[in-house]
């Protein structure tokens, strides 16, 4: 059976971990990323780890997931917003020079998503479109097994999509759009709200769910305007798409009994009658960073 290589650079820490092409891990080694370091103290840190894999004898290839858009072209990051130095820095060259490996990248939530396409609950499924609720908003498209990821690397980039013009535009927290969902329905939006509307001590989503769950009428409102939210989000992507089933992960669906239901039903008011019947799923993978990073080498190949 075929293995490769995945790395899943994050800000704080990286994985690198042979993958089977069935998407389990038979080695893995976790360290810090260094991620305020720059690319050359990053990357080497890197070459020690995967040096320090028995397994890694056996790979056939190397992937790797990363934030922000990436360049599949160049092999580099369009973008990168925690990683210091990264932006245009030729990462799948430099791994290219020190393995004489194939070489694959993407963004992380391709990667994952990629992984839930092949391995995790989309398996199976011919279009499986992939989304991350959290801190952010960030999505993935799968189509036959292959991650869709666009001219500039930015296919999938769906927390820009504007689900409400007239909402102001939020210049202090990032360059998104004005109404742009990630700034209305992620994880730090319900917060932002929470701040405002109901006490500025509020940190995190799980204390305006509970509040939700006591019957706080301002804490209901935001969680029943970002359910709406979201579906309309969700309607946008599947009249692009039309994906057989939606992929959910991310730290928001920890309370997704009180938001999942209307979430789905704002989605299927939106979307055109024959469309309803769309799978919603939540993700399964532990691991799907670095799966999904291996993954891509066994995704190319098939192509």
């Amino acid at each position: 059976m075929s293995r490769y290589l995945g790395i899943d650079i994050g800000g704080t820490n990286v994985r690198v971990a042979v993958v089977d092409e069935m998407g389990e891990i038979i080695e893995e080694i976790k360290r810090p990323s260094l991620a305020t370091e720059g690319p050359e103290i990053v990357l080497n840190n890197i070459v020690d780890m995967i040096n320090n894999l028995e397994h890694f004898k056996d790979c056939l290839g190397i992937g790797i997931g990363i934030p922000g858009p990436v360049d599949t072209e160049r092999g580099c990051v369009s973008l990168a917003t925690n990683l210091k130095g990264f932006t245009g820095y030729p990462i799948v060259d430099f791994f290219k020079n020190e393995f004489k490996l194939p070489v694959y990248m993407d963004n992380d939530a391709n990667v994952a998503g990629l992984a839930e396409a092949l391995v995790g609950s989309g398996k199976g499924k011919r279009v499986v479109y992939y989304f991350t609720h959290s801190t952010g908003i960030g999505g993935a498209l799968v189509v036959d097994g292959h991650v869709v990821s666009g001219n500039k690397g930015y296919a999938g980039e769906v927390g820009n999509i504007v689900i409400d013009r007239s909402r102001p535009r939020l210049s202090d927290v990032n360059s998104l759009n004005a109404g742009a969902v990630e700034n209305e329905a992620s994880g730090s939006a319900i917060v932002r709200k929470a701040q405002k509307l109901i006490d500025p001590e509020i940190t995190s989503g799980y204390q305006v769910f509970k509040l939700y769950e006591e019957g706080n009428e301002a804490a209901k409102e935001i969680i029943d305007n970002m359910s709406y939210d979201m579906g309309m989000m969700l309607s946008c992507i599947a009249h692009v798409c039309d994906p057989h089933v939606f992929v959910v992960g991310g730290g928001v669906t920890k309370s997704r009994d009180l938001y999942w239901d209307k979430m789905i039903a704002a989605y299927q008011d939106l979307v055109h009658p024959q469309m309803r019947d769309t799978e919603f799923v939540m993700a399964s993978l532990e691991e799907p960073g670095v799966i999904g990073a291996a993954m891509l080498c066994y995704s190319k190949e098939e192509l």
